[in-house]
C-alpha cells in the first residue's frame, strides 16, 4: 500500500471509530458550557491534529515487519524533522481551555454565584403554608415497597417475567388524575427479547402510594423508548438524534399523562459558570410509545408534568447555599448548614415539591429548619424551626418497636393540626407493613404507633397530651349531643369505624372509631348520643362516644 492510500485508510479508520463512539455514547457536542463536550473535542482535536503532525513531519506505519529477524513492533515512526512550535500550541490549546475554564468557574472565584443559585426562600410558618392532609390519603408506600408490589403484580402474568424486568430505580411518584401513584416502567431483559418485541415492552405498572392493595398492570400502552435500550430505541440516543446534540440533558423521569400515556421527561440544563452550577432550563418530553418529542421551557411545560428540576441539582444548591453562607474562607464553619441525609417528594396545594431538613454542619440529629422546593419552578419555601432530622425520627420510631425489629420507611412530613409531624410505615423483614408511626418533629421522643393509621394517630395524640402540647395539636375539645339521623359502619385496613350524622348538625359528618365504645354496634337512627371531638380538627373524628339511650335504660 502506498503512503497516500495508507494515510487515507488511517483517517477513514479514525473517522469510523469516532462515528461509532458518537452513535454509542451520544455525547454532548457543546464545548463551551459542558465539561463532557469540552473533553470530547479536546480528545478529538488532539487525535486528528496529532496524527496529521505525525504524517507531516515523519513517516508513521502501524505494521512494522522487520526483515532482520528482530522482534516485530505494532507501529513505527521515523521523524524527518522537529515539530513546529505552532503545532505544539494547537495541541495544547483545547486542554488549556478545559483547565482554565474549570479553574475560573470554581467556587474560589464564584462563591457568591454558588451561594445564590437557589435564590431567596420565602420564610413562612409551618401551619399556615403546609396543607393539612386527609389521613386516609397519606402515602404509605415508599419506592422500595412500590418495587416489591410491582414485582408481585408482574409475577401474576405467566411468562411475562422472562421477557421483561422492572425499572425499580426509575419508579416515579406522581399524581395521575388526582391520585398519588408510583409509575414503574418495564424494560427488555436482553437483546433477543428486544428483537422479538421491537414495538416495546407491554405497558407499565401503577402502584397506589396510599393503598398497598391497589396495584394495576396497564397494558394499553407500550414502552418502546427506554434508557439503556438498543440502537435508536435507546432514550438518550433518541433525544440526541432528535436535536439535543448541543445542550445538556439529564435525569429522565417516567411520567404518565391524565389519559394513561407514558412519557419520558428529559431535563435540559446549562451550566451558569463555565463547567459548573448546572441549572435546569426545560425538558424534552418524549412519548415512550411513538417516540414523538417536543422541547419545552420551564414556563410552558405541560400541566401534567410534575417534575423538571433534578433532585441532585436542588440538594447541591441547598448545600452550596449553606457551605458559602459566609464565603469560602469560613474555616470556623460559622452558620454553615447542609441538607439532611435524605429527602422526599411531597405534594402541597397540588404542587410537587422536594422536601428536606437542614442541619448544621457537624450536627447529627437536629434540624435547624426545613425547605420545600418546587420541582418545576424551583421556587422555595423555608420553615425556620428546630427539630429532629428524618434519620433521627426513623430511629426514634424503630426504637419504640425495637422488640419487633421493624424497619421504618423514609418519613413523610405532615401538618397534623398545626404540628409538624413525621409519618412513616413500619415493616418487617419481608417488607410487609405491620404498623404505622407518627413522630413529633420538634420533640422526637413523642412517638405514636399502631396497627392502623387511626390507632397510631390516637397513640400520638396521647403522647402530645402527656407532653402538655395536645391543646396546640388538636385544639379545644368540644361536646355535642343530638339524635342520630344516619349511621353506617365502615371497615378500612382491618379497623372498623362508624360515620354518624346528627339531626341538629346535618352538615357535619362525624367519624367514630369502633374502639371508643361497644355501644356503637347497637346504636340506631333516632338514638340520642353524645360525642366529643377536637374543635379545630381537620376531620371531625370523635375522641369519646356515649349512647344516652342506654343510660336511661
Amino acid at each position: 500500500m502506498n503512503l497516500k492510500k495508507y494515510k487515507k485508510f488511517t483517517y477513514a479508520g479514525m473517522i469510523l471509530l469516532l462515528g461509532i463512539y458518537i452513535f454509542i455514547s451520544a455525547p454532548n457536542l457543546n464545548p463551551f458550557f459542558y465539561m463532557d463536550g469540552a473533553f470530547f473535542w479536546a480528545v478529538t482535536i488532539t487525535a486528528f491534529l496529532g496524527l496529521t503532525a505525525l504524517f507531516r513531519f515523519g513517516e508513521l506505519t502501524f505494521q512494522f515487519i522487520p526483515q532482520d529477524g528482530t522482534q516485530a513492533r505494532p507501529f513505527n515512526y521515523v521523524p524527518n524533522g522537529k515539530f513546529p512550535v505552532w503545532i505544539k500550541i494547537c495541541l495544547l490549546i483545547p486542554w488549556i481551555f478545559l483547565i482554565v475554564v474549570s479553574i475560573a468557574s470554581s467556587f474560589i472565584f464564584n462563591w457568591k454565584a454558588y451561594r445564590d443559585q437557589l435564590g431567596e426562600s420565602e420564610v413562612v410558618s409551618f401551619s399556615s403554608d403546609m396543607q393539612a392532609m386527609d389521613l386516609s390519603q397519606v402515602p404509605i408506600v415508599d419506592k422500595q415497597l412500590a418495587g416489591i408490589l410491582a414485582d408481585k403484580k408482574l409475577g401474576e402474568r405467566a411468562g411475562l417475567g422472562s421477557q421483561v424486568f422492572l425499572g425499580r430505580e426509575d419508579a416515579t411518584i406522581q399524581k395521575v388524575n388526582e391520585k398519588l401513584v408510583w409509575a414503574v416502567p418495564m424494560y427488555h431483559s436482553g437483546i433477543f427479547k428486544w428483537l422479538t418485541n421491537l414495538s416495546g415492552t407491554p405497558g407499565y405498572i401503577l402502584v397506589s402510594a396510599t393503598d398497598v392493595n391497589d396495584v394495576q398492570y396497564i397494558e394499553d400502552y407500550r414502552v418502546k423508548y427506554q434508557p439503556n435500550n438498543y440502537l435508536l430505541h435507546d432514550l438518550k440516543r433518541h433525544v440526541r438524534f432528535g436535536g439535543a446534540w448541543f445542550e445538556g440533558i439529564t435525569d429522565p423521569s417516567f411520567e404518565i399523562d391524565d389519559n394513561g400515556q407514558p412519557y419520558w421527561v428529559y431535563t435540559t440544563y446549562r451550566n451558569l459558570r463555565g463547567f459548573h452550577l448546572p441549572e435546569a432550563t426545560g425538558a424534552w418530553v418524549v412519548n415512550a410509545t411513538t417516540g414523538e418529542m417536543a422541547r419545552y421551557s420551564i414556563q410552558n411545560i405541560p400541566s401534567w408534568v410534575d417534575r423538571v428540576q433534578p433532585e441532585n441539582f436542588i440538594i447541591q444548591q441547598i448545600n452550596n447555599k449553606g457551605e458559602f453562607v459566609r464565603g469560602w474562607l469560613n474555616f470556623a464553619d460559622r452558620d454553615k448548614f447542609r441538607a439532611s441525609q435524605g429527602d422526599m417528594i411531597i405534594y402541597n396545594n397540588d404542587h410537587c415539591y422536594l422536601f428536606t431538613g437542614m442541619t448544621s454542619v457537624g450536627g447529627d440529629n437536629s434540624a435547624i429548619g426545613f425547605i420545600m422546593v418546587d420541582m418545576i419552578t424551583k421556587e422555595s419555601i423555608a420553615y425556620e424551626m428546630a427539630g429532629a432530622t428524618e434519620e433521627a425520627a426513623k430511629r426514634s420510631a424503630e426504637g419504640k418497636v425495637q422488640h419487633l425489629k421493624y424497619q421504618a420507611t423514609f418519613p413523610l412530613i405532615l401538618n397534623i393540626e398545626g404540628q409538624p409531624t413525621y409519618f412513616m410505615a413500619l415493616m418487617d423483614n419481608n417488607w410487609l407493613i405491620k404498623q404505622y408511626a407518627f413522630v413529633s418533629v420538634t420533640n422526637y421522643s413523642i412517638v405514636g404507633t399502631g396497627e392502623t393509621i387511626s390507632l397510631a394517630m390516637r397513640d400520638y395524640g396521647q403522647g402530645l397530651k402527656n407532653a402538655g402540647i395536645a391543646a396546640v395539636a388538636v385544639g379545644e375539645s368540644q361536646k355535642v349531643s343530638g339524635k342520630v339521623l344516619r349511621i353506617a359502619a365502615e371497615i378500612n385496613g382491618g379497623e372498623t369505624s362508624y360515620k354518624i350524622i346528627l339531626e341538629n348538625m346535618q352538615d357535619t359528618l362525624f367519624i367514630v372509631p369502633a374502639i371508643l365504645s361497644d355501644e356503637l354496634a347497637l346504636t340506631r337512627e333516632g338514638d340520642r348520643v353524645e360525642l366529643e371531638y377536637g374543635e379545630n380538627t381537620m376531620i371531625p373524628q370523635a375522641t369519646a362516644f356515649d349512647n344516652l339511650e342506654f343510660i336511661q335504660k
